[in-house]
């Protein structure tokens, strides 16, 4: 039944490759029921279900997939799982699932060497969204436990966001629009959702200082190429220090340090354990994000 199952997925493959995210789903579905233990045919129609914005879907997809792998390594279906995690508002567990995706993708079996290298900006990415949601949510939290007037406008905010999302998904899967135009209007709520709650902050930072000041990232937990924050720093042999996924993205269009433009190969990149440690301090202790970057 194995070469039944693969040649559904070859078709899945086309129908998502054209764009037919559903014909895909359907293909990936009849796979599985021709072989059921392979976790590539799950990975699969999680990505095609990610695409059709089928949260729930993704989930259990990742879960057997990475339940038929096993002990061994599945970062396809950790990345997947963390977003559909995202996407259903639990950013405790996407975190996880990303940092599970992440040490994956650094310590690749010989077989995943070149799809590592490749995904392993995207998840880096990821990781840094999913800590982003993380602690916006615990600063919720605790301005709620207060009694603060900004948690209560921001869940409003965030119940208003949730219930559009909703109705986008709702009628993508009444066919009443499609992938591209669900796309492009979750990414325009999401857009609207931020502009809004930044907006809301500086308006109580203004007003109340000592309780809604931002907080701003110190710079030497800040990326040089991509100034974004840290997660997991490497230190080249000059003493430039930059995140391991952004230098190693930079190292295949130019085997050079950034800065200073001498010759670097990724094996002359080491941990920067000291910066790492700070950068999780400054993780642990942060009660939101701030600043623009």
């Amino acid at each position: 039944m194995a070469h039944l199952a693969d040649a559904l997925k070859e078709k899945g493959n086309a129908y998502f490759k054209s764009g037919d995210f559903a014909a895909a789903e359907e293909q990936y579905g009849l796979a599985i029921q021709k072989y059921s233990r392979n976790p590539l045919l799950f990975t699969n129609r999680a990505n095609a279900r990610l695409k059709l914005q089928k949260w729930e879907g993704v989930v259990d997809d990742c879960l057997k997939s990475i339940e038929l792998t096993g002990h061994g390594q599945n970062f396809k279906a950790y990345f997947q799982l963390a977003q559909a995690q995202l996407a259903l508002h639990h950013p405790h567990e996407a975190l996880s699932s990303a940092l599970t995706a992440y040490d994956h993708v650094l310590h690749p079996t010989p077989s995943n060497v070149a799809k590592s290298a490749s995904s392993i900006m995207p998840i880096s990415n990821l990781v840094l969204k999913c800590r982003k949601a993380k602690f916006a949510a615990r600063e919720r939290e605790r301005l709620r436990r207060r009694g603060d007037v900004l948690a209560e406008l921001e869940d409003a905010l965030d119940r208003n966001k949730r219930a559009r999302l909703d109705d986008i998904e709702a009628r993508l899967s009444r066919t009443e629009i499609g992938v591209i135009q669900a796309d492009d209007e979750r990414q325009e709520i999401l857009n609207d959702f931020e502009k809004k709650v930044g907006e809301l902050r500086s308006v109580f930072a203004l007003a109340d200082p000592q309780n809604h000041a931002p907080r701003e990232i110190p710079d030497h937990l800040i990326d040089t190429i991509t100034f974004e924050p840290m997660h997991d720093p490497v230190v080249t042999k000059n003493g430039h220090s930059y995140e391991r996924a952004t230098l190693m993205e930079h190292l295949k269009l130019s085997p050079t340090d950034p800065l200073t433009r001498e010759p670097l190969t990724v094996n002359e990149l080491r941990p920067n354990l000291g910066l790492r440690a700070a950068c999780e301090e400054f993780w642990e202790s942060a009660g939101s994000w701030a600043g623009d970057w």
